[in-house]
């Protein structure tokens, strides 16, 4: 497990630390491995359909990129246990498919239509699955920190040795409730993983003008809790980064915080163009793009063939299009959903 995290007063230079090698973690069998990459590659081609749903104007609320996160969000969330506790964020779509979550169900919430979760009234993952153990963002970003202590401390006190893992980004960990559900975490030593996101870019706010701090992980010593910097493009260092802390947290010491850095591949949403990110910082990442590492990976260690992969691909993408074709025949909700929960009778 890393030591709790030492202090620093360098600016943060904005540049990429990543390693240009992946990890092959000696915690992953192949069977796991190819796991990972297929939900990598699920997170990827829903990611590319909602791009196209959106253009086409079938998607409604916002539409957030992941590309460039799935090692982050199916990494981490794959460390898991079956009795622990997801809080996703917008950019985490990957950890919803590690907790069992389809993509027709996915699609039905994301296109507002009848019998969704949301019923029809929000078009992106503010949905909780309870059955699945998963709880879905809060868009006031920040206001899941406090969410997944506190159900870490209820647990806690029914007797459950489960743990939380929620994600926050490089921007919306500067908020108060962002500081204040960490420290509380930390002061009651609860069992909560913090993965923050550092995609580099707060909307088109960037690092050098976001904090002061090298690495984000520095913080976690002023809370008293533990803290790394990982690549968060290197999946199987995320997945054992994860598990190490998960292991650490179950065992009563405490949540850690990891930072994991990645680019925004995408602008913070589909309306923005994100003409603000240099193009050669965007030529620099696009070569370490997660899911075309980890297929090359895959491939050089004799997990799978390059065609077997072509064959995957192949056919998560016709599972894609066949739930699309089902859900856009589905009908709006009715106009009176919009008025329930809304009031206490």
């Amino acid at each position: 497990m890393a030591k709790k995290s030492a202090t620093s007063t360098k600016k943060h230079s904005g540049k990429s630390d990543v390693q240009q090698s992946l990890t092959r973690s000696s915690l992953l069998n192949d069977k796991q491995r190819i796991d990972l990459l297929t939900n990598m590659i699920r997170a990827r081609e829903y990611d590319y359909a909602m791009q196209r749903l959106n253009r086409q104007g079938r998607a409604f609320g916002g539409v957030y990129s992941q590309i460039g996160n799935e090692a982050t969000a199916v990494g981490s969330a794959s460390a898991m246990g079956k009795e622990d506790v997801l809080f996703p964020m917008h950019r985490n779509v990957g950890g919803h498919y590690v907790f069992g979550q389809d993509t027709q169900t996915l699609l039905i919430n994301q296109l507002a239509r009848e019998g969704s979760m949301m019923r029809g009234t929000d078009g992106t993952g503010h949905y909780a699955d309870t059955e699945k153990r998963i709880y879905g963002n809060i868009s006031h970003l920040g206001a899941m920190i406090p969410v997944a202590a506190g159900f870490a401390m209820a647990a806690r006190m029914r007797g459950e040795n489960i743990v939380t893992m929620t994600y926050i980004g490089d921007g919306g960990i500067q908020t108060g409730e962002s500081h204040e559900g960490i420290n509380f975490a930390a002061v009651q030593k609860l069992p909560m993983i913090l993965i923050i996101e550092n995609n580099q870019y707060a909307y088109s706010s960037p690092s050098s003008v976001e904090y002061a701090c090298e690495k984000l992980s520095d913080r976690a010593l002023g809370y008293g809790c533990f803290g790394i910097t990982i690549d968060g493009t290197d999946v199987e260092l995320v997945y054992e980064t994860c598990k190490n802390a998960i292991e650490n947290a179950r065992a009563g010491n405490g949540p850690t915080l990891i930072e994991s850095v990645t680019m925004r591949m995408r602008g913070h949403a589909e309306h923005d163009d994100f003409f603000y990110v240099p193009k050669e910082k965007l030529e620099l990442w696009q070569k370490k793009d997660p899911v075309i590492r980890y297929e090359q990976f895959i491939i050089e260690q004799g997990i799978m063939t390059e065609k077997q992969i072509s064959d995957l691909r192949t056919s998560i993408i016709e599972e894609l299009r066949a739930a699309i074709d089902y859900v856009v025949e589905l009908p709006f909700p009715n106009a009176d959903e919009g008025y329930k929960s809304v009031f206490v009778d």
